[in-house]
């Protein structure tokens, strides 16, 4: 097995995206709920919206000739990149007019759906209704941001292997991080660590991170028997929701019950009890699909690490996980109410390797969290650091190990040579000692010429 860590990047598709890989009668289902169409047309590009917007109350296919005059002759390619959004989405259909002529007419279900969602009427949103006389219970935004992010911190707090987590957390929370790759479980079995993607992903915004966990969670909804549509609509519905404000269960089905309880231990929504009728949708889940490339200020927090060029890093920090994260590449020496300090050396860095972290993304973590009063150095991590991580990197990778088997002891060159231009005809061969009589085979293949050498064996002696 090759002891070169494979450099993986986490691709966080948005919105638009995701909707587009969807089968179309996933997305007819979909469009059938007002909070669905406010989504997408929220995520479009503003020409998008402006031709949403024209054809909305138009009931007959129109030109395209005439959708394209509508902007300057210079804007063609944005057009052409609109439109295609659009169709992708089955937002906007093709359809031949009399005379032979192509034109854009919008799909009649989302059409139908974006006017009540513009307009009022229509059927009350399941678990959209706020909830009957007032809550003695009541959160206000404070608690439910403080809710939130100690909720999804508990998450973070898992992937790097913090103590008080370990034990704590969810099967489910536990399945998703393994089928979206940020975890594994080695050939040993024992408790999950950490990938290579698993520090990419530690590194995103908080935005990106709940969005890109979102999607694994929609990945794995059909095999624990929920129908995905709903799920999506009702996450549409709670980007709508009013932050601070409660809503009822009430007409909810056993899929959306069932999602919001994942979504509670997520820190998506606050619900005081597993069947208290009352939810609280936090600022997680009201930024899920309109945050992808914003961080609130309430999650956001300013950098914090000074890397000096003994190796020693300075982190004026009280957060268990920003601590635990610098604990995966560095050796902690002190720990202070306010800060920590840790030393970066080579077993420390050789042990993230192993654990498939690479250099890169060590450095990108420093850079990235460095404190204020260091972004005016240039550069701001010191070069002797940044190159020697590279080096402790480089000095690992100098060799590659494969697992195969061994073939000496022959009685004669000839054997040798027979059994060697086999396993060099099949590809197989790794390594080979004419003098010592003695060749390596890929373990695949082991079985093959093996059964190959004891049908020619006795010819040759």
């Amino acid at each position: 097995m090759s002891s070169i860590s494979n450099k993986t990047t986490i691709v966080c598709k948005n919105l638009h995206e995701y909707l587009t890989q969807l089968p179309d009668t996933v997305l007819d289902r979909l469009y059938n709920n007002p909070a669905t169409c406010l989504a997408v047309i929220r995520q479009l590009p503003v020409l998008g919206q402006h031709f949403v917007m024209r054809l909305l109350f138009v009931d007959q296919a129109v030109p395209q000739a005439i959708v394209s005059s509508w902007i300057l002759n210079s804007c063609d390619k944005k057009y052409n990149e609109t439109s295609k959004i659009l169709k992708d989405l089955k937002v906007l259909q093709e359809e031949v007019i009399p005379g032979g002529l192509r034109g854009w007419i919008l799909n009649s279900t989302f059409k139908s759906n974006f006017k009540i969602a513009l307009l009022g009427g229509g059927n009350v949103w399941p678990g959209s209704g706020t909830a009957q006389g007032a809550d003695k219970h009541s959160k206000d935004v404070t608690f439910l941001d403080n809710y939130a992010m100690e909720r999804w911190e508990c998450v973070l707090n898992f992937m790097v292997g913090s103590k008080e987590t370990t034990q704590g957390m969810s099967r489910d929370i536990v399945e998703i991080l393994l089928f979206a790759g940020l975890m594994k479980v080695d050939d040993s079995g024992g408790i999950p660590r950490i990938t290579p993607s698993g520090f990419q992903f530690l590194l995103m915004e908080n935005s990106s991170q709940i969005w890109y966990f979102m999607l694994q969670y929609l990945e794995t909804v059909e095999s624990r028997g929920m129908d995905l549509v709903e799920c999506l609509s009702f996450l549409f519905q709670l980007s709508f929701s009013s932050l601070g404000n409660d809503y009822c269960t009430d007409g909810m089905s056993e899929t959306q019950l069932k999602l919001l309880q994942n979504l509670r231990e997520f820190g998506l929504v606050y619900q005081r009890k597993r069947k208290s009728q009352r939810y609280y949708p936090t600022r997680l889940a009201i930024n899920l699909t309109s945050g992808m490339s914003q961080v609130s200020t309430q999650t956001a927090r300013p950098g914090f690490i000074v890397v000096e060029t003994n190796y020693r890093i300075y982190a004026y920090t009280n957060s268990p996980l920003q601590v635990a994260l610098i604990g995966l590449f560095a050796d902690l020496i002190y720990r202070f109410p306010n800060m920590c300090v840790a030393n970066v050396t080579r077993e420390s860095v050789r042990q993230a390797l192993i654990m498939g972290i690479t250099a890169q993304q060590i450095i990108n973590f420093l850079r990235s969290h460095a404190h204020p009063q260091t972004l005016n150095q240039i550069p701001v991590i010191p070069p002797t650091i940044t190159d020697q991580i590279r080096l402790w990197e480089l000095e690992r990778d100098r060799f590659r190990f494969n697992d195969g088997v061994l073939y000496n002891q022959f009685n004669s060159i000839q054997d040798f040579e027979l059994l060697r231009n086999y396993a060099k005809d099949l590809g197989v061969l790794v390594w080979e000692n004419p003098i010592k009589r003695a060749m390596v085979v890929t373990k695949g293949s082991h079985d093959e010429v093996r059964k190959f050498w004891k049908r020619q064996r006795p010819q040759t002696t």
